[in-house]
């Protein structure tokens, strides 16, 4: 015979530790219409957080984390409610989330490359090869470059 757990709830302080989003940025998720309003108890008037909810705020945490904008988690969680007609819209959000990703991964992997070349430059001046610096220094220049180029895209 399996064990039945018993629905739980949870204070804010609770909800904050365990999506890790910090209980401001719930007061605000709620304020702004990223949730919907949070069950208030009746004696205490404070948030009271089911199951359901913690469910909710995690995979709001998780699209927070990816940089998706307030307003953008604001139509996701909207088009969530809507079912299976939601889901071109859905496709093309998240498909714009993971285009912007991949951009901004590509930007990282330029920046640790540029970072790698400044430090091979000032190996290479320690040990004194100024020709060797020379063309480290171009290959910097040429790669800073293409960072600038990526941003404007």
């Amino acid at each position: 015979m399996s064990a039945r757990t018993t629905p739980r709830d949870y204070t804010i302080k609770d909800a904050a530790a365990l999506t890790g989003l910090p209980a401001s940025t719930l007061r605000y998720y709620e304020s702004v219409g990223v949730i919907a309003p949070i069950i208030r108890g009746e004696s205490s008037r404070h948030r009271v957080y089911d199951e359901n909810d913690l469910g909710q705020l995690l995979a709001i945490a998780c699209l927070a984390a990816t940089g998706m904008s307030v307003s953008d988690m604001k139509e996701y969680v909207a088009n969530a409610q809507l079912g299976a007609g939601a889901a071109p819209a859905q496709i093309e959000l998240l498909t714009q989330r993971r285009q912007q990703l991949a951009l901004e991964a590509r930007q990282m992997a330029l920046r640790q490359r540029y970072v790698e070349l400044k430090i091979d430059y000032w190996r290479t001046i320690d040990a004194g090869d100024e020709a060797g610096a020379t063309l480290l220094a171009a290959e910097a220049s040429a790669l800073a470059d293409e960072l600038k180029n990526t941003k404007k895209r």
